[in-house]
Parts: C-alpha cells; sequence; structure tokens
C-alpha cells in the first residue's frame, strides 16, 4: 500500500502517553466517518470460513480500522500493538494502558469536553470524509484504494457508484489514479474497466513523478492494459515523465521486450525519435542496446542514422553503449564441439528492420487470436511440431539460434553506426564519445568493434581518455592479446609505446606492470600459476616495445620492473602459499617440474623462492 504520512488529515496528533483523551476522540469520530467503527465496537468477531464473502468484507474492514489505529500512534505507543491483528482488540490495549481515570471505557464522545479544537478536527474529518469532494485526502479513498490492490472490481465498482470524481482523483500521497494503481498491480479486468470509464484527458493525468498510468503500465509490462489505453488515446505514447522519459523507454529499461516492441511501432512512426527532440530518441536507441532489442536498434538506425551519436538520458549515446555490450558477441568456438557444429550451421539473413518489427508484433497480435491453436491445427501435425520444438530445446538449438542472431545483428549494427561516424564531424565525434566507446570496447574485449573502428579510420588509433591512456595501454592492462596484437607490424609503434598517460607516467610496459583485473585472472586456477600468467604476459609486452622504454621511471619513479613487482607483492605471497598448500598432494615429479618451472621464472624478479628450493632438495 502507499506509504501515509505520519501526521495525516484523519490525525492532527499522534497517540502519545498523555494525551489518550483528546486522541481517542479524534480517531474515533474518523473511524465513524469512514464506517468504520463498528468492527472495533462489535464483539462478534470474524464470519466463519464458510462465509467466504462475509469473512473477505470483514478482513478487509478490519484491516482498514487497523490500518488507521496503527497509523495514529507515535513510535512509544505503537509497540505495544504491533502484534495485534485485531481493530478491536488493539484498540481495547491502547485504552486500557492510556486512558485516564473516570473515561467512558469505550472512549465515547459523550464523556470528553469538546474543546474548540476538537471541533475544528471534526468538521475537518467530515468535509475531508464523507462528502467526496475533488479535494478529499487521501483517507477517504483507502476502501477503494484496497479494493484495486487486491483486485477486488465488485467493491471498487461499489465505490465509484457511490463517489463518481473518484474515477479521476488521485488517490494516494504520491498522486496516483486509480489507473495507476491497477495498472501497477496488474489487474487486467479492472484496468479494462477504468478505462471504459475514463475521458481521453482523464488518462493523461500524471503523478508525482510526471507518470501517466501507461507510463506505470510499461514500468510493470502490463501489456493489455497498456494497449486498452493506447486503443483510447494514442496521445499517450509521446508523453514524457519529469525525467523526460517517453514510455518505450521506461518499458525497455525494465526489460519488458514485448510490450517494448509494441510501444515502439506505434512511437516510430511519429516522427519524434530525433535529436532535434533532446535525448528522447538517443534514450530509446541505448535502451534497446541494453536491453538485447537490437530489432529495435536497427530499425531506429536506419530511420535516424544521427542518433548514433546523440547524447542519451545517462549523457552517453548509442555508439558507446554497444561498445558495452559484450554479451552479444558469444562465440561459437567456445561451445562443445556438437553445438559448435549446429551453430556453424546455422544461417541468418536479416529481414528490412521496419518490416522485421512489424512482423513481430503481428505475430503478437496473431498469437492473441489463436487462443485455441489445437483445433486449427491438426492434432496430428500439432503434435509433431511439439515434439520438434521439445527437441529444439532439449538439444538448445533455440539458444543457439538467439545466439547466432544477436552476433548477426550486432555486427550488422556496428558496420551501420560506422558509416555513420565516417561522415561526422569533431564536435559530433566528441558529443559521441568515440574515444571513450573504443577504449571500453577494449576493456570489455570486444575485438570487432575495436578491429572495425581501427580499419574505418586508423586516426583512431590515436584514441585516448582523460588522462591520456591509449588504447594500447588499455589492452595491455586489461589483458587482451587479440586486441593488442593490432600493434604488430604499425610505422608508428615507436610512438605509440613511448607515449605516457598524463596523470601517473606510465608508458606501454607500465601498464603490463600493473595488476591485472579479477576478471582475466578468474579463469586461472591457483595463485601460482596466475602469477606466472602474469610473468609471460610482461615479457610478451617488453618483447615488443622498443629498448629505451625499459628503464623509462613514471611519476612514482618506478621503471616497469619496480612497478610490476611492487604491484604483484601480494599475489608472490599467495603463489608462495598456494605451493604449500598443494605440495603434499603432488608427486614428486609433478613438485619438480612446477618448481623448476616457477623457479626459471623467480630468478629474473628477485621473487623469493627459499620455500621453493627446499622443496625441490627434498
Amino acid at each position: 500500500m502507499e506509504t501515509k504520512p505520519a501526521l495525516s488529515a484523519a490525525v492532527v496528533e499522534v497517540l502519545k502517553q498523555d494525551n489518550y483523551q483528546d486522541w481517542s476522540v479524534r480517531v474515533k469520530t474518523y473511524l465513524m466517518a469512514q464506517d468504520l467503527w463498528d468492527i472495533v465496537e462489535s464483539r462478534s468477531g470474524s464470519p466463519t470460513p464458510e462465509n467466504e464473502a462475509a469473512s473477505k468484507v470483514w478482513s478487509k474492514t478490519n484491516a482498514m480500522a487497523l490500518h488507521v489505529i496503527q497509523n495514529s500512534c507515535g513510535p512509544d505507543t505503537f509497540s505495544d500493538i504491533r502484534e495485534i491483528t485485531s481493530a478491536r482488540i488493539a484498540w481495547e490495549t491502547l485504552a486500557e494502558k492510556y486512558k485516564p481515570k473516570g473515561l467512558d471505557p469505550s472512549g465515547s464522545m459523550a464523556s470528553v469536553p469538546l474543546e474548540e479544537d476538537n471541533l475544528d478536527s471534526i468538521t475537518e474529518l467530515g468535509e475531508s470524509g464523507q462528502e467526496g469532494n475533488i479535494d478529499d485526502g487521501v483517507e477517504f479513498y483507502t476502501e477503494f484504494y484496497i479494493a484495486l490492490q487486491i483486485g477486488d472490481g465488485n467493491a471498487a465498482n461499489v465505490f465509484l457508484k457511490c463517489h463518481p470524481h473518484a474515477i479521476s482523483a488521485k488517490i494516494t500521497v504520491t498522486e496516483k489514479t486509480a489507473l495507476h494503481v491497477a495498472a501497477e498491480a496488474g489487474h487486467v479486468h479492472i484496468g479494462e474497466e477504468l478505462v471504459q470509464k475514463m475521458s481521453k484527458e482523464n488518462l493523461e493525468i500524471k503523478d508525482f513523478k510526471g507518470f501517466t498510468a501507461l507510463a506505470r503500465a510499461a514500468c510493470n509490462g502490463n501489456y493489455r492494459i497498456a494497449e486498452c489505453m493506447l486503443e483510447k488515446n494514442q496521445n499517450l505514447i509521446r508523453i514524457v515523465d519529469d525525467n523526460g522519459n517517453i514510455p518505450v523507454v521506461r518499458a525497455l529499461y525494465n526489460g519488458h521486450l514485448k510490450l517494448s516492441r509494441y510501444l515502439y511501432s506505434l512511437t516510430a512512426p511519429l516522427g519524434i525519435l530525433v535529436p532535434e527532440n533532446g535525448t528522447m530518441g538517443a534514450s530509446v536507441f541505448s535502451e534497446a542496446i541494453y536491453n538485447k532489442a537490437l530489432d529495435i536498434a536497427l530499425d531506429l538506425v536506419s530511420r535516424c542514422p544521427r542518433l548514433v551519436l546523440t547524447k542519451d538520458r545517462y549523457g552517453d549515446s548509442p555508439f558507446y553503449a554497444l561498445a558495452c555490450m559484450p554479451d552479444y558477441l558469444s562465440r561459437g568456438n567456445r561451445l562443445v564441439f556438437w553445438k559448435r557444429w549446429i551453430y556453424s550451421g546455422i544461417h541468418i539473413q536479416l529481414v528490412d528492420p521496419k518490416n522485421d518489427i512489424c512482423l513481430n508484433i503481428e505475430k503478437l497480435a496473431g498469437n492473441k487470436r489463436r487462443s485455441n491453436g489445437k483445433e486449427i491445427i491438426g492434432s496430428g501435425i500439432y503434435s509433431l511440431s511439439q515434439l520438434v520444438s521439445k527437441l529444439q530445446t532439449l538439444l538448445g538449438i533455440e539458444h543457439l539460434y538467439e545466439m547466432k542472431l544477436a552476433h548477426v545483428q550486432y555486427n550488422e549494427l556496428l558496420r551501420q553506426m560506422k558509416k555513420q561516424i565516417l561522415i561526422s564531424n569533431i564536435q559530433q565525434r566528441n558529443t559521441g564519445s568515440i574515444d571513450l566507446a573504443i577504449l571500453r570496447a577494449i576493456k570489455e574485449g570486444i575485438f570487432e568493434f575495436v578491429f572495425e573502428m581501427v580499419k574505418a579510420d586508423p586516426q583512431n588509433l590515436w584514441s585516448h581518455d582523460e588522462k591520456s591512456t591509449s588504447i594500447f595501454s588499455v589492452a595491455v592492462q586489461y589483458r587482451h592479446a587479440k586486441i593488442f596484437s593490432l600493434i604488430y607490424g604499425l610505422d608508428i609503434i615507436s610512438a605509440l609505446t613511448s607515449n605516457t598517460d598524463e596523470f601517473y607516467g606510465n608508458n606501454l610496459l607500465h601498464m603490463a606492470g600493473m595488476s591485472a583485473p579479477s576478471t582475466s585472472l578468474d579463469r586461472i586456477a591457483g595463485a601460482a600459476l596466475q602469477m606466472q600468467r602474469e610473468l609471460q604476459w610482461f615479457k610478451e609486452v617488453e618483447s615488443i616495445v622498443p629498448p629505451n622504454v625499459h628503464s623509462f621511471v613514471n611519476k612514482e619513479g618506478l621503471t616497469p620492473r619496480e612497478l610490476f613487482t611492487k604491484n604483484h607483492k601480494d599475489m608472490r605471497k599467495d603463489g608462495e602459499q598456494w605451493m604449500k598448500d598443494t605440495a603434499t598432494s603432488c608427486t614428486v615429479v609433478d613438485i619438480r617440474t612446477n618448481l623448476l618451472d616457477f623457479i626459471k621464472e623467480a630468478l629474473a624478479w628477485n621473487i623469493s623462492i627459499e620455500v621453493a628450493l627446499e622443496w625441490n632438495i627434498r
């Protein structure tokens, strides 16, 4: 339920140790105004479970009354009734502990002088409780709100008949209408009825965050409620919230791809997803990439290529978003042999993006119409298709197809983006964060991205971040050998390897001496083997760079080798401990072989090997 303020219009002052008399008058008046006092006063108890309808009504009324009593207590007094689930028992418990001597046990107003402030409170409650004015407090709608939350359409309709204005009223402290609540709760039958009763204008009412009911439905993936609203008012599709986002962005961000494609199919033809309209179009583009809806991304790049380098709601660009997604390039050669064989045999033929989106929407509509496919398709054919489907699932063919499709779509999207980048000017390149995107792709290990960008424009070899860290320095630091291999055969190798970053003064070999990211070492078991891999990587880079780079000192006064020793001190200790722990479980031959390999590496680095020598002698 919606969180209510501690001091609402219903209770001016919460119950404390010394104000029971005034408090009980105000709360009782409010409960009476809301037709909730009977549940507190009655001693008949709850109906039997057999009487389901009566039991449900009693439970709801009891919960509403108990909610009012609980919210009217201060922190100290609330602890007295925290575990109580009956409104009557909660009321009697508070009365027994806090009512002054001589006060009517029932808390009746007849036993309490009606002071002027009490009369004001009663007047206030009367105005905001029973009449149902537009300015009603949210407490007036408690019963209505509960009915919407639990999906009780009958109770909601009864309330609306008594209070027709509630159809467009803001019934929560966060300024949500009944349709907002129904859309969030996902009660389709209630949502459809509310939409029928509301005007087009009422569908556009916003809550405190500027969200329409459609935006709330988009956040929660409620396809049918969203569809129902848009059938009545398609203008909802273009209404932005307080953060400048339209419903399709919200649906994509929350991963509701079915609803996202439907909303996009209605949004794209409007022509509003252009750079001139701010971040709207680029945000749809980026969210489509982040949330694996590349069909939408491909459609957008064909409709408006300029969005590639336009800032999105994160201050980045769709081009940068593409550089953040290595998951699209899952390699077929990482699969077991038979899956690799199936993967290589899958042929993907991309259709026109616009048609693809339309086909997806038509497919959804067709599935909705074919509610009983067994009657439409012959039973024998249906059974065969089910068998084939299960076989595909068992073999993982469907997953392999999705993997291959994502890879092909990624490459096509990269190709389309590359076209736009080639004709962009300096300002557009800066806005689109091209350098940062290339550096991010290197960190993620996306070789195709980097290779295509360098091939399209060799000047991208000079890409760097705000600290003047070059792309090859990042490749070395993140241990991406394939990307680093691009440096071979380049005439500018000397310039690239001798460049230093402005912040630390580290050159390319210094970067090899830095600690590797945990992601690159997690695949190697054992600290000693990790240390061995680090040594091998450093030597590989050392063999490529010019000799003068070896002795270059950074701003800490360290050569690359000294930096390596400093950064790998803990790994060295862990490696020694790992070798001690594993020695007892290895044969003598294994020990000699492993130790000799490690000692050869260690001798050149002044790594402590006393323990290793001792084991070797033994």
